[in-house]
């Protein structure tokens, strides 16, 4: 007998798990959740799941209510005997807290994924994470999507002469080398020093972007302080134009304002997490036809290699 499948949604991710369930060709179950005067919250769910595969779907990013929400909605499906439990967790919230910067910090990334576990969770499913050994805080399957495959296919589209892909920060020079490799384009690199989270010192430019079309690549986009920084050094230096793609629009502060003052054509990300602000220079384009694939392949114990391109 085939198992089911069943969908569920917190209650922040409610428009990407549509349309997740609607490309698998499936639909949402109903959570509905017990509020208390004190803030506590309770989610139950309107179905059995008994003996059915669950995906569990919503980004962890804060504040902390959509992490223990996605937590909680875990224990009770496993309290409840589904038969497997995969947490789709589009953007991995604390993802930058991946290793000890300094001393009497905390791991949030390891904690975080040991919660996860704890839960109940069988596997997880998400995207772009910010460092990819968080793979490894793992003891259960975890797949590890890239946004290369919606985000290429569309830097082909817009057809740019003397194209070449340009990383913000050292920290993505792995990733836009990928994207240039594929693309068969050159590569730039900006560096930064920065004196605190969130506030760059200087930043300088390793490469040549003269009479080029940049494109700058990141995995996401918080304050946008970074991203706007490096438009406008590369335009200074000589760029046609610069655009930028990030797959997580965490969209923090003043971003916005940041943003529509850039020398940015244009900001392109996708929705794992749903921005606050419409404006004709941020483009989104959906990451949900890419997870419906994939959980479909998952269900079917497919192989899912061919879902990636870089």
């Amino acid at each position: 007998m085939n198992q089911k499948v069943l969908f569920f949604s917190t209650r922040s991710g409610l428009k990407l798990s549509e349309s997740i369930a609607y490309h698998y060709g499936n639909f949402l179950g109903k959570v509905r959740f017990l509020e208390f005067s004190d803030g506590e919250y309770s989610p139950f769910f309107e179905q059995s799941v008994r003996g059915s595969r669950v995906f569990l779907i919503g980004s962890t990013f804060p504040p902390v209510d959509n992490l223990m929400e996605l937590l909680l909605m875990c224990d009770a499906a496993r309290r409840a005997s589904a038969h497997n439990i995969t947490l789709v967790i589009p953007y991995f919230g604390w993802g930058r807290q991946d290793h000890k910067d300094k001393p009497r910090t905390p791991i949030a990334a390891k904690l975080i994924a040991n919660l996860m576990m704890a839960s109940g969770a069988n596997r997880v499913m998400t995207m772009d994470l910010h460092a990819d050994q968080i793979q490894g805080f793992f003891d259960i399957p975890v797949d590890h999507l890239y946004a290369s495959r919606i985000f290429i296919n569309y830097i082909k589209k817009l057809n740019l002469d003397q194209l070449t892909i340009a990383s913000p920060d050292m920290g993505g020079a792995k990733r836009a080398r990928s994207y240039a490799g594929y693309l068969g384009t050159d590569v730039v690199i900006c560096y930064k020093e920065r004196k605190k989270a969130n506030e760059i010192e200087f930043m300088n430019l390793i490469g040549n972007v003269k009479e080029k079309n940049i494109i700058l690549i990141d995995d996401m986009v918080d304050t946008a302080g970074t991203l706007t920084e490096a438009a406008s050094l590369v335009k200074k230096q000589g760029a046609k134009s610069v655009r930028a793609i990030a797959t997580h629009p965490v969209l923090s502060g003043n971003s916005y304002e940041r943003i529509i003052k850039s020398s940015l054509e244009e900001l392109v990300v996708t929705d794992t997490i749903p921005i606050k602000k419409n404006h004709e220079k941020i483009k989104v384009l959906s990451c949900a036809p890419l997870f419906a694939e994939v959980m479909q392949s998952i269900h079917n114990d497919e192989s899912i290699s061919n879902k990636f391109i870089i």
